[in-house]
């Protein structure tokens, strides 16, 4: 991964508005232009505030902490001495983009965290259990850029028991496959950050030509046409539904969000994801092919003082404590949508018997938890990271970090 130049390629999870900002290739992790936050955003936001205050945001479904078993989400981080499972030495396989270690961050002690749920141990990750386990299995991750740096962290600890080889990828390695022979197990990394139907036009360099065009009744053939092949899915995304984009259904244009000099129905975010997710749950649970799905929750950015566009930074070098933090508005929203809609879909799948094959990978409260995990100003090499002008990714994960406790619930969920 780490020798793969565009591994990181469109990490941008939310551009400045296309006909007024180019950004250059890896910058850009926000909403958009200063003054479109603070004039749609907020806008937008205040309409759904009431409904977020009168929603729970720290508990997944009910359906999903089976009775007798804990909430492996539900918890707080202790101290690990023994740190690390692996480091950049050992693993060959981390983003530039997201090796903190080689790109010179100095302190250590987000290494030393392990998450603890309050009711129960969670073991940590058994590279040789996994494998073993999956043998003669395929795993397909659907997603975004996140989903991608949780896939180093995964490569990672099984690269421990037995290198993969990289079997296949695009022109932009956006989509990958890694084989593990031994075990004869495969992992698909497939790149759509909205899960459905899109039209980018974005080169290479991360610059936009226009605004992006969402088939909001369309899932993405790019997963759904291999979604057969897979015993295993992980699918989650999020961060780029808050981009500048014109929405699409039944053939014709129905609105945008954060449109410019169009005359067009501003939607928002908030109905773009929803339908989204309505539209994914709905396939799960209508094909005939019955993989085990972990649905992953948002995952949060941590930039302080300012956004990602004028300055905002992740310094802090240690976790939050249990209740310290409360997360973004946006955090609320998109995660009271989620939850939502994962509850909607759970009547369903128990009337079908197959309620197991939908799982909720709920990450967002100890990755909300830990301010001190993102590359911050650590994308680069040789960077002075205190030149004010280095811009930091405090939505990105160190790896290794706190991500890999996302691949420890993992193994605990399919096999405990």
């Amino acid at each position: 991964m780490g020798s793969s130049p565009r591994w990181w390629w469109s990490s941008s999870w939310a551009s400045p508005p296309p006909s007024s900002t180019r950004h250059h290739k890896g910058e850009g992790w926000g909403l958009g232009g200063p003054v479109l936050v603070k004039a749609v955003g907020w806008f937008l936001l205040a309409g759904l505030f009431f409904r977020v205050l009168c929603s729970s945001f720290s508990s997944p479904p009910l359906t999903e902490i089976e009775k007798g078993k804990c909430n492996l989400f539900d918890g707080e981080w202790v101290p690990d001495p023994s740190g690390p499972a692996y480091t950049n030495a050992t693993c060959r396989f981390i983003d530039d983009h997201q090796n903190c270690m080689l790109n010179g961050r100095p302190d250590m002690s987000y290494l030393r965290w392990r998450w603890k749920p309050y009711e129960c141990e969670l073991p940590q990750f058994d590279e040789v259990r996994f494998l073993s386990a999956m043998r003669n299995k395929s795993w397909g991750l659907v997603g975004d850029s996140i989903l991608r740096n949780q896939i180093q962290s995964l490569i990672c600890l099984l690269s421990k028991a037995e290198e993969p080889v990289e079997v296949y990828h695009d022109r932009e390695f956006r989509n990958r496959r890694w084989h593990f022979k031994s075990y004869n197990f495969t992992i698909s990394l497939l790149w759509t950050p909205f899960l459905i139907k899109s039209e980018v036009f974005e080169n290479e360099n991360g610059e936009s030509s226009s605004e992006i065009q969402l088939h909001l009744d369309v899932l993405d053939p790019i997963w759904t046409s291999q979604y057969g092949n897979f015993d295993y899915v992980v699918i989650a995304g999020g961060q780029w539904f808050l981009k500048v984009a014109v929405y699409w259904e039944n053939g014709r244009v129905i609105g945008c969000h954060y449109c410019q000099d169009k005359k067009l129905t501003e939607l928002g975010f908030e109905h773009l994801y929803r339908g989204t997710l309505q539209r994914v749950f709905r396939f799960i649970t209508s094909s005939n092919h019955k993989p085990v799905v972990l649905f992953r929750t948002w995952s949060p950015d941590h930039f302080e003082n300012a956004e990602w566009f004028n300055g905002g930074t992740c310094k802090r070098v240690l976790p939050y404590k249990k209740g310290e933090y409360s997360g973004k508005d946006m955090d609320h929203v998109m995660r009271a949508i989620e939850l939502e809609e994962f509850r909607k879909i759970m009547p369903a799948l128990n009337g079908s018997g197959n309620a197991g094959t939908l799982k909720l990978l709920d990450t967002y409260s100890l990755s909300s938890m830990r301010p001190d995990g993102h590359v911050g100003p650590y994308r680069f090499p040789n960077r002075d990271k205190d030149d004010t002008s280095v811009q930091n990714d405090c939505l990105h994960w160190c790896v290794p970090g706190p991500i890999d406790a996302w691949n420890d619930l993992i193994m605990e969920m399919l096999l405990s």
